[in-house]
């Protein structure tokens, strides 16, 4: 890279980081969502002749996976550690909803778009439906529990209140989950990839490997790591100067710590950041430095997302979506209003909530870095039919999801609330 691009480079990274500070202390009272703004800017930066090289995922499947895989793990740790209702029945009933029936069948469904619409094959049809199953936790922060100790346990409500706290949580704690129990349906799309469809030739290797191992690790890793992380993190105050600068971030290194070992034992780390949070976040409920440690997460997470979205604007105007056609424009428009507010709605039948409430839930599924990590992730573990393609529908889907769900987000839930 030449000095003068590296300068020019430093330049537009800090109008980022500017607009990171100016622009959020505007728009959140507003129907708009940052994201949006920060794909704009992405465009505009990198249609304008400053020499910038292509951002093409394809082109830079390695870096594309690191960045998005980064944000969604600090997502995760900042996820986990503002809720505040412990895992149990009946608190949690409308995750495992989401996770047991609405995401299974998203999967199912936009695999059948594109196996059926488009003319996939099984591999790229599975791994399709495998991106666009999981919702965000970075895009989604509309939606989502907003600080540690909003609508806590015994904290009095509100009807219209306990509505938003239900749909805030409901979509925090998927978020949260289906990051980590996507890897299983990706894994199964790359097995497709090198020996086929055919049960006989993966069905063993899948269930015990890639399903009940990479969980049950990720699991008691979580665990484990989050119980020696709480009591490193609340065992002393900081007391010097540096101590009280660096106040929080031991959120960021545990964040490394928990996914770096877990991934190291071969299970999700994914799964195991997120339960290290939860973990973390019970050791001391209502210490008000759980609101330092969410901050500082929230901080790295939200600049890490801003870093990806300028990327991915960079790449909307630089070709990412030529090879839609017309049915693929389609396909991808179905995932997001279609494939998954059915799955949703189906996900939550018989739940003790009204119709307003599991409709919000339902429709508000939003594809965003985790979608890019898996996608990236499997092209670059093995191959697939039509990639270039399939990163123009999911590129789509991400979009139409930011925009869409970013501009309603706001006034629905404080509808509701």
């Amino acid at each position: 890279m030449s000095l003068v691009l590296y300068d020019v480079g430093l330049a537009v990274a800090g109008v980022v980081v500017l607009g990171v500070t100016l622009l959020a202390r505007v728009v959140p009272d507003r129907p708009i969502s940052l994201p949006v703004l920060y794909v704009l800017f992405g465009a505009i930066a990198f249609s304008l002749p400053l020499g910038f090289p292509v951002p093409d995922p394809l082109d830079y499947g390695d870096l594309t996976e690191r960045l998005a895989e980064l944000g969604v793990i600090v997502a995760l740790m900042g996820t986990g550690l503002k809720l505040d209702r412990r895992p149990g029945w009946p608190e949690w009933q409308s995750t495992a909803r989401l996770l047991v029936v609405t995401m299974p069948l998203t999967i199912a469904g936009a695999a059948a778009l594109g196996w059926g619409v488009l003319g996939f094959a099984l591999p790229t049809a599975m791994l399709l439906g495998a991106v666009v199953a999981p919702t965000d936790p970075v895009l989604a922060a509309e939606v989502q529990v907003e600080d540690p100790g909003e609508g806590s346990e015994g904290e009095e409500v509100s009807d219209r209140e306990g509505m938003a706290d239900e749909v805030r949580f409901a979509l925090s704690s998927e978020a949260g989950l289906n990051d980590s129990l996507a890897f299983p349906f990706t894994y199964l799309a790359i097995l497709f990839a090198f020996v086929g469809a055919s049960p006989s030739n993966w069905a063993g290797e899948w269930l015990l490997n890639f399903v009940v191992y990479k969980l049950v690790v990720g699991l008691v890793a979580g665990v484990a790591f989050g119980w020696v992380l709480a009591r490193l993190v609340f065992a002393s105050e900081a007391r010097t100067v540096l101590g009280r600068s660096l106040k929080g971030v031991e959120a960021l290194g545990g964040t490394l710590v928990v996914y770096g070992a877990t991934e190291l034992l071969n299970g999700y780390g994914f799964l195991a950041v997120f339960v290290a949070a939860l973990v973390v976040r019970d050791y001391e409920r209502g210490h008000e430095y759980d609101e330092t440690l969410h901050e500082v997460t929230e901080m790295a997470e939200y600049l890490l997302m801003v870093g990806v979205m300028v990327l991915f604007g960079g790449a909307l105007v630089s070709g990412l979506l030529d090879p839609l056609t017309v049915e693929a424009a389609l396909v991808a428009v179905a995932c997001v209003f279609l494939v998954r507010p059915l799955a949703g709605l189906v996900g939550l039948l018989g739940f003790d909530r009204n119709w307003s409430e599991r409709a919000t839930i339902a429709f508000f599924g939003i594809r965003g870095l985790g979608s890019f990590y898996y996608l990236a992730y499997a092209l670059n573990h093995a191959p697939f039919p039509d990639a270039d393609l399939l990163w123009a529908v999911v590129g789509l889907v991400v979009l139409v999801s930011v925009v869409v769900h970013g501009v309603t987000a706001t006034p629905v839930v404080e509808r509701l609330g």
